[in-house]
């Protein structure tokens, strides 16, 4: 998967740097039937809300789009990053998706991003790494991802995500257990696979960073471990939200706790 999308975020943060955009749109929330309790996936609100600060920052606006089961988990990873004006467009799973494609046209969108979104499979249901169907709690927003006349950003990290379908066809179901199940059909047009999607929004971050003169010293003081660290707390305490390996409701996501994940942003922002 790393080799078929190499690429990928350069040519992603080459195009999202060329001009300002005028509104981003970032499309999030993985829920978890099982976990204790149900609730969404640590994983995709908490870097959506890192996106969102770093974008708005640089005086791009923000919206995020989730499902009704996702809402309070994507305001909270909004409040732990400080920003409380953002709105949320927050889906239930039976209902019309043309309010929301026509608002965010309303609201000049022209880019769109999704972070560990659930995505549909082959037969239009949204499946977990399990393999079960979660399209009693999700929303078919694959639909606003791709109605336009917005461009689109993907991050994803399993295969199952919303913007996997720009994969060449079958690598998922070889490369990855239960693959041929699970793999997203949803295409983007910049794909930026993550060995955990929340590392991909570092690099969407520093790559804009490295490709952008005027907005590096802003972007890169986004990338601090107490931001990353306040946007986890809160959503895990306020969301609520759980790992999505795990199940619990803890500070880790993927299973990987707080020390691997400062690593890997520090990592991230001295290459940048």
């Amino acid at each position: 998967m790393f080799a078929a999308s190499l690429g990928g975020l350069w040519a992603a943060v080459s195009a999202l740097s060329a001009v300002r955009p005028h509104g981003v749109g970032i499309l999030t929330g993985f829920f978890v039937p099982r976990g204790t309790p149900p609730a969404a996936e640590t994983d995709g609100p908490a870097g959506a809300a890192l996106m969102a600060l770093a974008l708005s920052r640089i005086g791009v606006g923000c919206r995020l789009l989730t499902d009704a089961a996702c809402r309070t988990a994507c305001e909270a990873a909004l409040l732990g990053s400080g920003l409380t004006a953002v709105p949320v467009d927050a889906v239930a799973p039976d209902a019309p998706l043309e309010p929301v494609i026509e608002a965010w046209r309303a609201h000049g969108i022209d880019w769109m991003i999704a972070i560990e979104r659930c995505g549909q499979s082959a037969d239009g249901r949204p499946r977990n790494m399990r393999g079960e169907d979660i399209s009693a709690h999700a929303a078919p927003l694959d639909r606003v991802f791709t109605a336009g006349p917005w461009r689109t950003i993907a991050i994803g990290d399993g295969g199952n995500e919303v913007g996997m379908g720009a994969l060449p066809a079958g690598l998922i179901a070889r490369e990855v257990p239960l693959g041929a199940t699970i793999a997203c059909v949803t295409p983007a047009e910049f794909l930026i696979t993550a060995g955990v999607s929340h590392w991909g929004a570092y690099g969407l971050i520093a790559g804009l960073a490295a490709c952008h003169a005027g907005w590096r010293k802003t972007l890169l003081d986004c990338l601090d471990p107490a931001i990353d660290r306040r946007i986890l707390e809160t959503l895990v305490e306020r969301g609520p939200a759980v790992d999505g390996v795990t199940l619990r409701r803890m500070l880790t996501i993927d299973g990987l706790d707080l020390t691997v994940h400062r690593a890997k942003l520090e990592q991230v922002r001295t290459t940048a």
